[in-house]
């Protein structure tokens, strides 16, 4: 969320392990009380070393939350001989490695035109992979969802303290934006929505943002969700390593990339989200797909904040 980037990661050289932990000083008590987006957000970052691991010709051997004496410590991943049976290099990630890099989120309008149902059925591919769901919802759930959102939008202009948390995120003004290492930075707000449906959180928050336009967006967006059986900090490890497996393939399928998740942060909006026709109980993430700009690169911590080596 927010491009908090609440990850460390430890690396051992005696065993060649890497540790990933959570970091709870970027946690976002209000929007996130139970830390359920922090875990996807580091299972992500994880599923990436996998990614790079596999890339650089290295088996994995990763084992989730290991340690239930320690719960920031939320998985461990030790690099293995390339040919380790069972173990060995994951060949169908290493594709995904330049994915990596070209990925962005994008808060700019999409095309109309559709998503091919190859397409879609190969993203869904991908979710299961990783032992998640990912499903295409029907019109009227479409429109469920968006209504959702506005509601969940309607709370949050109302909640002072939801309202602050998000301004801690946001990097507004050249100096902040450009030498920021975290947060989302003006310059990809995207443009203040003209007219349109798309699921697009406003992260100028009531900022004044010289400069920033105004632009019609689809009336019809493509969103899926991703969502899991049961939901505990096992199944949201699972389902943001599936949540970053997606993203990647969708942006080497050529297709720009939004998640939006205002109203999965309020239990008594979330539980609607779902289908009832669906074996997914537990919505994680919702997905906005299309055609058009991939958004620009936001900012990332420097190595030796995130990366310690003993």
């Amino acid at each position: 969320m927010h491009n908090a980037q609440p990850w460390k990661f430890r690396f051992h050289r005696d065993d060649s392990t890497f540790q990933v932990r959570s970091d709870l000083e970027r946690a976002m008590p209000r929007a996130d009380p139970s830390n359920r987006a922090l875990h996807l957000g580091c299972a992500a970052a994880l599923f990436n070393l996998r990614v790079a691991a596999a890339h650089a010709g290295r088996g994995a051997a990763t084992e989730l939350l290991p340690d239930a004496a320690d719960p920031q410590l939320l998985a461990v991943m030790r690099l293995t001989d390339p040919t380790s049976p069972g173990h060995g290099v994951e060949n169908d990630l290493a594709l995904l490695h330049p994915a990596i890099h070209r990925r962005h989120t994008s808060r700019d309008p999409f095309s109309d035109e559709e998503i091919p149902q190859p397409i879609k059925d190969a993203l869904s591919a991908a979710a299961l992979l990783e032992g998640a769901r990912l499903m295409f919802p029907d019109a009227w759930h479409v429109q469920t969802l968006l209504d959702l959102v506005n509601d969940a939008e309607g709370r949050d202009a109302a909640d002072a303290a939801a309202s602050e948390e998000l301004k801690r995120w946001v990097r507004v003004g050249a100096e902040s934006a450009e030498t920021a290492g975290d947060g989302v930075p003006d310059y990809a707000f995207g443009p203040r929505k003209r007219r349109g449906k798309a699921p697009v959180r406003d992260f100028a928050a009531g900022l004044s943002v010289p400069g920033r336009g105004t632009a019609t967006f689809e009336n019809a967006p493509q969103v899926a969700l991703l969502g899991t059986t049961d939901d505990g900090p096992r199944d949201w490890m699972v389902a943001g390593q599936a949540m970053e497996r997606v993203l990647l393939q969708a942006t080497l399928d050529g297709l720009a990339t939004s998640l939006t998740s205002q109203a999965l942060e309020w239990p008594e909006l979330r539980w609607t989200a779902r289908s009832p026709e669906s074996a997914m109980s537990f919505v994680q993430i919702v997905f906005r797909l299309g055609y058009g700009s991939s958004g620009p690169r936001t900012p990332r911590r420097p190595v030796n904040e995130v990366l310690d080596i003993e």
